[in-house]
């Protein structure tokens, strides 16, 4: 008997639910991974994000030989292919990780329609999230809306056991492999230098380091922009070249820097489940309040540039250029000046950080734009973030913009979060785009 393994977002050999189901139940294995050209248009600007895509596959093929299979790369219109690839390999059953995205569960409902029309069986397997989506649920709805109440739940949730990653995996007869692309058969853009190394090899040896160096001391520090603190494990996570599961088994739930932590996994868990039941989440308000944004191209461009004139807000925007990667810190700094200083569009900055970054996963990205922006999950929502106030908190040296706005190097920590008209002409470094102070009250007055 033949099994399809179809690789999605699980671009990984351990602690794999549907590999391990698909090795358990075929004879044969066939590890398949389609280059889907609808996601391909619409991410041909997206170069860090497919850059880290390609080197997560070139890992996995490798763990795929080592264990005696290969990985079967096709491109083409994703169902037909995965179809395809099945019925000319003999499979009876097509094993795959369940998503939570509105384009994924539709993908997927027309493979579970086409597949049964050549009466092959799908396998829909837990491995996205920690807890699947409508496992947790309040009563008489379909989703929590609101974190602490379901982070409650979250946490007396069961846990699955962790998958074997399989010993050996045998090839159906007569498999044409294919390639993995190359980044320059995709797009034509290039990735941030800065970019994380791909793959599962890489993300283990990540966590590896992190939890033993630096966990202990996450909660703490985690804000802290000078420090970078971060597990940066962001990337990983979003592809599923590490599993949610694993992450938080390695970080243990004892000590305040593990619970914190831990926290975040849920935190994912939570958009995850609110996007499987509202995927318009992905492009409308959670909760319309009637805005009438801005419409103004100098300022986005300029909020894009790192010129706004606010230090950390431009550091923010230069590290994520530069590198594809955001701590959580600088993602509402940015995230507030944008929606509140500048009272532009939220889905102005979701597409820009989903451009730009090695992590852009749909339901954390967009809904965290929403709850930054009052329109998500923040019970809150009248909370604007002062630029100056954050970088003098959690940038307290000047480090953190010194490594980003090079122009502002030479200012002393003292000033270099508000620097005077003067400094700002000797620097060549713009004046304030908005006065926030202005902005905040003309932001809660509507």
């Amino acid at each position: 008997m033949t099994a399809v393994m179809v690789f999605t977002r699980d671009l990984r050999v351990h602690d794999n639910p549907a590999l391990a189901a698909a090795a358990v139940a075929g004879g044969e294995v066939l590890p398949l991974f389609v280059a889907d050209d609808a996601v391909l248009a619409r991410s041909r600007p997206h170069a860090t994000r497919l850059a880290f895509l390609l080197g997560a596959l070139r890992d996995l093929d490798a763990s795929l030989r080592r264990r005696g299979g290969a990985l079967v790369v096709r491109r083409g219109e994703w169902v037909t292919e995965v179809v395809t690839a099945a019925r000319r390999a003999g499979a009876t059953e097509i094993h795959i990780s369940a998503d939570v995205s509105g384009y994924a569960i539709t993908r997927l409902r027309r493979l579970v329609q086409a597949a049964a029309a050549e009466r092959i069986g799908v396998v829909r397997h837990p491995g996205v999230t920690i807890v699947p989506p409508g496992v947790v649920a309040p009563p008489g709805k379909d989703a929590y809306q609101v974190f602490t109440p379901y982070y409650r739940r979250w946490l007396a949730a069961p846990r699955r056991a962790a998958a074997a990653a399989p010993v050996r995996i045998t090839l159906p007869g007569r498999v044409r492999h294919g390639r993995v692309p190359a980044l320059a058969d995709l797009t034509a853009a290039r990735p941030a230098a800065g970019a994380p190394a791909a793959g599962e090899t890489a993300g283990r040896a990540r966590l590896r380091e992190w939890t033993a160096e630096a966990l202990a001391g996450y909660e703490a520090g985690r804000d802290d922009l000078t420090a970078d603190r971060a597990s940066r494990l962001s990337a990983h996570l979003h592809l599923g070249c590490l599993s949610a599961d694993e992450v938080a088994r390695a970080a243990g739930g004892e000590g305040p820097g593990a619970r914190a932590f831990v926290r975040q996994l849920a935190w994912r868990d939570f958009f995850c489940q609110l996007l499987a039941s509202r995927p318009g989440a992905a492009h409308a308000d959670l909760r319309d309040r009637g805005d009438q944004w801005h419409d103004d191209p100098d300022a986005l461009a300029a909020w894009q540039a790192g010129q706004t004139g606010y230090p950390v807000v431009d550091a923010a925007m230069r590290q994520l250029a530069a590198e594809g990667y955001l701590p959580n810190r600088a993602r509402m700094i940015v995230a507030s000046f944008l929606t509140k200083d500048l009272y532009l569009d939220w889905r102005a900055g979701a597409a820009h950080f989903m451009t730009l970054l090695a992590d852009g996963d749909v339901a954390c990205n967009q809904l965290n734009w929403q709850w930054v922006a009052g329109t998500g999950t923040d019970t809150s929502r009248h909370r604007v973030f002062s630029p100056v106030r954050q970088g003098q908190r959690f940038d307290p040296t000047g480090d953190y913009v010194r490594r980003n706005v090079p122009e502002l190097a030479a200012l002393p920590s003292r000033v270099i979060h508000d620097p005077d008209s003067g400094a700002r002409r000797a620097c060549g470094y713009p004046p304030p785009l908005v006065d926030h102070a202005a902005a905040a009250a003309a932001y809660r007055a509507r």
